[in-house]
């Protein structure tokens, strides 16, 4: 008999907290490193921004469906197997394309193939592995804050270091080292899952009561169930609408408004990584005062302000031809405010939704927050050829300014303070505190 069960709950690990980070770590740097790569490679083959926007288009468009449809396999699958098995698939389609293009053998229809499938593998993956945080935390015995800070943490640092990488690369070799590097994180990846994670970790979620959903009903009845419990949840509801809003002005941002700035302003792929890595290193800084912080601090006041500072003043500086030393500055400021929405989202989504629904509603409400975003990328292309890259900027910025205010004023967002509470952490280690009671008993 173990000290853990003398004592009638598991001991604290710090095990899988590590483990899940540490594959997230690995896999976003890699994708990181790609979202400077693959952009201009194309830019730079094709010199056509829309051409630039479609793929982003055929990378994203399968990442937002996948997610959306595959949260009941992860919840039935078990999200250890679905991360590992994904990020191996991905890791083959991204070698697949510096292999093929050093033979002359990869036509831009071919190319487009296999973005498409790394998009289409990364939904799933990148949602398994989100799933897993809440069970590390109740491992570790953290606050849901703390977890989510630190997972914004790693994000952060994936999105300081990958764009610093990336833009080196590229400047230096070449795209298609940026692209093997992206093969050969995915494959730790998805080692890190498969291996390194303690046994038991990332199981098939279990229903509380018959008839919730859980792994014994069909896949249309375990999606239905998590649209209904979305459906109830007003505050989440408004979140996923102005959060979808502003991630498909990002991902214009930053697949095609931000190159095509680099290109016309004869800044080069090396500024991207720049400002990039400027953004990353104080969102990182903005996170671990979030990780440390958050559970005591106005989610509402600091969700909203971090917005106001993270998202229209980089469209408008760029658009104002101000110099670089001015861009980093603000690129600066807007990172340090949006290490502080991670945190507050993940908090707020992981205390609300019972933990065996957590695939099939984590899955539901990112796709549709990210159901823009295979749009974005041709929206700011169609913009930029149409009206020029200044204009198409600042309409940008206006729009995102207008997006974060306005949310702010929905009576539902005075829920964030008024909710906060500890009751799916408090479920989650009453299932393991059971779970270590059963295997003492026998």
């Amino acid at each position: 008999m173990t000290t853990s069960a003398v004592a009638g709950r598991p001991a604290r690990s710090l095990r899988p907290m590590v483990g899940v980070l540490g594959a997230m770590a690995v896999s976003q740097t890699g994708t990181k490193v790609s979202a400077v790569a693959l952009p201009w490679f194309v830019l730079a083959t094709t010199g056509s921004a829309t051409m630039t926007g479609l793929a982003a288009f055929v990378e994203m468009t399968p990442y937002v469906v996948s997610m959306a449809l595959t949260g009941p396999l992860v919840d039935r699958l078990g999200p250890r197997v679905v991360s590992w098995t994904t990020d191996a698939v991905s890791a083959a389609a991204a070698l697949l394309i510096p292999v093929l293009h050093g033979q002359g053998l990869l036509p831009f229809w071919a190319l487009m193939v296999l973005v498409a499938v790394i998009g289409l593998m990364r939904g799933p993956g990148d949602l398994a592995k989100s799933v897993m945080v809440p069970e590390a935390a109740d491992h570790a015995e953290v606050p849901l804050e703390r977890a989510t800070g630190l997972a914004g943490v790693t994000e952060r640092l994936a999105g300081t270091i990958g764009p610093a990488v990336g833009g080196g690369l590229v400047a230096l070799v070449g795209p298609m080292a940026g692209l093997v590097l992206n093969a050969a994180t995915f494959a730790l990846g998805s080692l890190v899952v498969a291996v390194l994670l303690p046994g038991g970790t990332g199981r098939a979620a279990v229903p509380e009561r018959a008839g919730e959903g859980g792994g014994s009903e069909g896949y249309w009845p375990m999606l239905r169930a998590g649209f209904g419990f979305l459906r109830s949840e007003p505050l989440m509801l408004a979140v996923i609408v102005m959060v979808g809003i502003t991630n498909l002005l990002d991902i214009g941002f930053i697949t095609v408004l931000l190159p095509v700035w680099a290109q016309e302003s004869g800044q080069g792929p090396a500024a991207i990584g720049l400002t990039g890595a400027v953004m990353g290193v104080t969102a990182v800084v903005g996170s671990l005062i979030a990780a440390a912080v958050a559970h005591r601090m106005p989610r509402r006041t600091v969700f909203l302000l971090g917005f106001l500072v993270c998202g229209a003043p980089r469209f408008l500086v760029l658009a104002s031809g101000a110099p670089m030393w001015v861009v980093l500055a603000v690129f600066a400021v807007a990172g340090f405010g949006s290490g502080f929405l991670n945190p507050i989202l993940g908090a707020i989504f992981f205390e609300r939704v019972p933990r065996h629904l957590l695939g099939r509603v984590h899955a539901l409400s990112d796709s549709l927050a990210w159901a823009g975003i295979p749009l974005g990328g041709l929206l700011a292309g169609a913009a930029v050829a149409g009206t020029g890259l200044i204009p198409a900027l600042v309409a940008g910025g206006v729009l995102y300014f207008a997006t974060t205010t306005l949310a702010g004023l929905r009576p539902e967002w005075r829920e964030m303070d008024r909710l906060r509470g500890k009751g799916a952490a408090s479920a989650g280690r009453a299932e393991r505190e059971a779970a270590a009671g059963a295997t003492a008993g026998s």
